[in-house]
């Protein structure tokens, strides 16, 4: 399993490496990234779909999830909480609602499910056994991380400056924090090794990471439950960070995880200021190194 950790680690440590400045590139590798990332979970959705003893297992699937969503949102609200406490973060007050992309992006939000769930039923009812789909998704995975990689390097973003940005590093420590404990408090739960409880709890809402990564290690089962548990974090972060954000910023930009960076990053800009983006960014930028890293090394460790 370690090498299968290095092979996922591997090309987005390659793509961060190599520098771009050719602007119509970074535009074809966004459609790539998003094309991948599709065919990604409808391939995660394809496995499950042909999942011996499916029907049997998704009672204990839905409380699976139901467990780590509520358990990870209790512990990464209070450790983000005790990081407001310490490091409060002072933003400027945003008058009126957010934005009329809101409601688009929580709809957005819904995307990947109906993704996974055309690929369920397509595997269940329509498609004859595919043993080459495992495959076919380990190396997109591996070529969406390259991609990504290269994102990352070519977003006009200086590592140091992230990494010297005080309230994005304790935000995403203080999540990676919180998000582990939560994982070792949910071994007995689970019901599995306590390695691979945490790389479970080690997605930070990467969700089309983390279902591959984890359905390759566990089974299409425990894919489905690690990319369902954060496909959710990023809707109720869309929920929570307009309530949040003027009193606690840190919690709502934290609970987003890897998506500050992304997706989440609209509500927070329009719901907090300007002054909340650098620091969304910075935890988002942290928490998308981290996940894969974190997954690779615990999921190494069976």
């Amino acid at each position: 399993m370690l090498t299968g950790a290095l092979l996922i680690l591997a090309p987005l440590f390659l793509g961060f490496a190599i520098a771009l400045e050719n602007r119509r590139a970074m535009t074809v590798i966004h459609y790539m990234v998003e094309a991948l990332v599709y065919f990604i979970l409808l391939l995660l959705g394809l496995g499950l779909g042909q999942m011996e003893g499916l029907a049997a297992q998704l009672g204990g699937m839905a409380t699976q999830v139901l467990a780590l969503v509520l358990v990870l949102f209790v512990a990464n609200m209070f450790g983000l909480w005790m990081f407001h406490r310490w490091q409060p973060m002072s933003i400027e007050r945003v008058e009126g609602s957010v934005s009329p992309g809101y409601r688009r992006l929580f709809l957005a939000g819904l995307k990947p499910l109906v993704a996974v769930i055309a690929g369920l039923l397509a595997g269940y009812y329509l498609l004859p056994d595919m043993p080459m789909a495992e495959q076919l998704a380990t190396w997109s995975l591996m070529l969406l991380l390259f991609l990504i990689g290269l994102q990352l390097r070519n977003a006009g973003l200086s590592l140091r400056k992230l990494l010297m940005n005080r309230q994005g590093l304790g935000i995403a420590l203080a999540l990676t924090l919180s998000s582990l404990v939560a994982g070792a408090l949910l071994i007995p739960w689970l019901g599995l090794p306590w390695h691979d409880a945490l790389a479970v709890a080690s997605g930070f809402g990467w969700y089309s990471l983390s279902g591959i990564v984890i359905g390759e290690a566990l089974g299409p089962a425990w894919g489905g439950v690690a990319f369902l548990n954060d496909v959710l974090r990023e809707i109720v972060a869309l929920a929570i960070i307009p309530l949040l954000i003027a009193n606690r910023p840190a919690m709502a930009i934290g609970y987003g995880g890897a998506t500050a960076m992304d997706f989440t990053l609209p509500v927070i800009r329009s719901s907090g200021g300007l002054t909340c983006v650098p620091v969304a960014i910075a935890s988002g930028f942290l928490l998308s190194f981290l996940s894969p890293v974190l997954m690779g090394v615990f999921l190494s460790l069976g």
